[in-house]
């Protein structure tokens, strides 16, 4: 009995000795050091918005937004454009856009995202519906920034 009590008095030690976290709750991670939280690593790009959303754009990268009115192989620019980086390391940020900048991108194709299934089911009586939403997309590649 004696050996029992002291691996218990010696459980609590340990667990007292650890500070003690909710559950659920969220860890605070300050990173101040670029090797923990990396910045973009391309020497030059920007944020837009199109369709109510935002999206990176950088040269020669291909993005899917909402779709447009437009077919394939022809050339848009956005210019609701919130944030800049430019080649030499200067950061340009909107109030609510940046003024006179301006982003080419031609389109590669009209498309249609993966589907989403929506499946409604209630207990108990007899009722399922499933069905599925496929959201129309536009593939463009991103030329000049």
């Amino acid at each position: 009995m004696v050996e029992k009590k002291s691996t218990a008095q010696s459980k609590k030690s340990v667990k007292s000795a650890q500070p003690k976290v909710k559950k659920g709750a969220a860890k605070k991670v300050v990173a101040t050091d670029e090797s923990v939280f990396p910045v973009a690593s391309f020497p030059e790009y920007a944020i837009f918005q199109t369709g109510g959303k935002q999206y990176q754009a950088i040269p020669g990268k291909t993005v899917a937004i909402e779709k447009l009115d437009a077919q394939a192989g022809d050339n848009v620019e956005f210019k609701e454009v919130l944030f800049r980086k430019t080649g030499d390391g200067k950061f340009e940020i909107g109030q609510p856009f940046v003024e006179k900048a301006i982003i080419k991108a031609s389109i590669v194709k009209q498309t249609l995202e993966p589907k989403v299934v929506v499946f409604h089911f209630r207990r108990r009586k007899k009722s399922r519906v499933k069905r599925g939403h496929r959201q129309p997309a536009t593939v463009v590649r991103i030329e000049a920034i």
